[in-house]
């Protein structure tokens, strides 16, 4: 498929700013803007990851609320809170769930 936008993509413009806050900014920085700095890396991070997994998780989520017969999270939560799911059902998929988030949110925390 051929994309409506030229090169660098998204997630390489992205990945340009998170190592050069990282490479160059972060060793030359202090106190309150190092931590800022650290916690724009750490965001970027996170958005480089998502522009990755997050096409594949989506379809991975859908498919689980399907096989779970609901429609959406909020289906799927009030499924929960009406005890219209048994707990073995419901481990899976939401430990997948669980998994995906961290992958995204911070994938050291797999470890």
């Amino acid at each position: 498929m051929a994309a409506p936008h030229d090169v660098p993509t998204a997630a390489e413009l992205v990945a340009a700013v998170r190592e050069f806050l990282e490479r160059d900014v972060l060793p030359e920085v202090e106190g309150r803007v190092r931590f800022h700095t650290r916690v724009a890396v750490n965001v970027l991070g996170m958005v480089e990851r998502e522009l990755e997994l997050g096409p594949s998780q989506a379809l991975a989520h859908a498919e689980r609320l399907d096989r779970l017969g609901v429609a959406d999270d909020a289906e799927l939560a009030a499924a929960i809170r009406e005890g219209g799911l048994a707990e073995d059902e419901l481990l899976g998929p939401l430990a997948a769930a669980v998994r995906d988030k961290l992958l995204v949110a911070n994938p050291r925390h797999l470890d």
